[in-house]
């Protein structure tokens, strides 16, 4: 592969195992736009949403210019095309997390109807007063709530595994904490603040000794890491399309096929029925009993094609390019003299970095930064129980993804020294 230009004249060369993301970057259209009229994008909120790239792009127009029809509905030759385009779909999202089987493979709006549809198909059948779910102190609010409200519902009770000072889980408590109460353990693949890879096989384990499922949300790893059902050993697994690079409005839960079989429907309409009565029905063999009404077909054949495009770049190439970026974030942002939160290393996390620069709000940050078309989340990252253990309010995250360089981690970096002398 051929060295690649960079902005300003000087040449890159390309990253681990050959991968390029100059290259890359230029199958993204967004990129080819400049902000506030004259500044190059710097994209550093991929945690958030990843950009498109114009495979997935022209996917979705392709969808509907030439298949556009309600899957499952129509006989006729252009509702096979949708169907067989949706149905090819359900089949890439298998191989993909190494599903046994696409029937398997539930398409939801996301990763938090994913978990909201196990919290009531799954939950309410099977939580009860006196039972215990056990989630970590770094998960997402969408892998949080749900079960604040099942509890409440039910009378079970909640429990915590907590993290220790460098972000990392306290594996060491499961035994404590997974007892013959416990029926759901939820954990999050890859924290969206920290950047933490946690070890989803081993809290597995522990739950599965004591008859107890295990829910994993994977929209972090997915994107970054890729999953495997089988290696993880999980019972459901949740990602979004939006950060894997393709549309908004489309996800998958993955469920061990003898548990969704005795699962009853999340919603009631069409499709998810067998036959219906005037006062009763029976319904649909999985996955299609979860899966009511007109679903978003079009932002499903779009996730396909993302998923293909990730997959051709390769996965494991992805993963090393965003390790050497991170650990170069690290140390640069370091620089600044910011307080970073999470594991000290990029063998530990993910392409997230959350820090907070002294006496200069996280907000605020954003705002600054901004002006010279730097890209960064600011807030609590849906995550307030984890700000409330890191002792803040907010941090400032910068995630990066598969089109990013050190480039952006350098503009970021001049835009928090100028920062620094906003407040002084």
């Amino acid at each position: 592969m051929q060295l690649s230009e960079q902005p300003g004249g000087r040449r890159a060369a390309p990253g681990p195992g050959g991968f390029d993301p100059e290259v890359v970057r230029k199958d993204f259209p967004v990129f080819e736009h400049p902000v506030h009229e004259d500044k190059r994008l710097v994209y550093l909120d991929s945690a958030a949403t990843a950009q498109k790239p114009r495979a997935v792009i022209e996917r979705v127009v392709r969808f509907y210019e030439t298949e556009n029809a309600n899957a499952h509905r129509g006989i006729y030759e252009l509702g096979e095309r949708a169907t067989k385009a949706y149905e090819d779909a359900r089949e890439t999202c298998a191989r993909f997390v190494n599903a046994a089987t696409p029937r398997s493979i539930v398409f939801t709006r996301g990763t938090t109807e994913s978990i909201n549809l196990v919290r009531y198909a799954w939950g309410r059948a099977n939580v009860h007063e006196g039972d215990e779910i056990l989630v970590t102190e770094m998960e997402h609010h969408s892998n949080l709530v749900p079960w604040q409200m099942l509890c409440g519902e039910t009378g079970a009770t909640l429990r915590h595994l907590p993290i220790d000072e460098r972000g990392l889980l306290r594996t060491d408590l499961l035994d404590g904490l997974v007892t013959e109460r416990t029926r759901l353990v939820c954990v999050s693949h890859m924290s969206n603040v920290l950047g933490t890879i946690n070890p989803v096989r081993e809290v597995a384990d522990a739950a599965h000794a004591v008859g107890a499922l295990v829910l994993v949300d994977a929209a972090q790893s997915a994107p970054h890491l890729g999953v495997d059902v089988a290696a993880l050993d999980c019972d459901f697994l949740a990602f979004s399309a939006h950060k894997l690079c393709g549309p908004t409005g489309a996800g998958v839960l993955y469920g061990r096929e003898s548990v969704l079989e005795d699962m009853p429907p999340f919603h009631g309409g069409g499709e998810m029925i067998r036959e219906v009565w005037s006062d009763r029905a029976t319904y649909n063999e999985i996955p299609y009993r979860f899966e009511a009404g007109t679903m978003n077909i079009a932002q499903v054949v779009g996730m396909a094609a993302a998923i293909d495009y990730i997959t051709a770049l390769g996965l494991d190439a992805i993963r090393a390019h965003e390790r050497e970026l991170t650990a170069y974030a690290l140390d640069a942002v370091a620089s600044t003299g910011a307080e970073i939160y999470g594991p000290p290393t990029a063998e530990q996390r993910g392409g997230v970095v959350a820090f907070n620069l002294p006496e200069v709000h996280p907000h605020d940050l954003a705002t600054i930064v901004d002006e010279d078309g730097v890209c960064i989340r600011a807030g609590h990252h849906c995550a307030q129980p984890l700000m409330r253990r890191l002792g803040v309010p907010a941090t400032a995250r910068a995630s990066m993804y598969l089109y990013n360089t050190r480039d952006d981690v350098d503009a970021l970096v001049a835009s928090l020294e100028q920062a620094k002398g906003w407040f002084s």
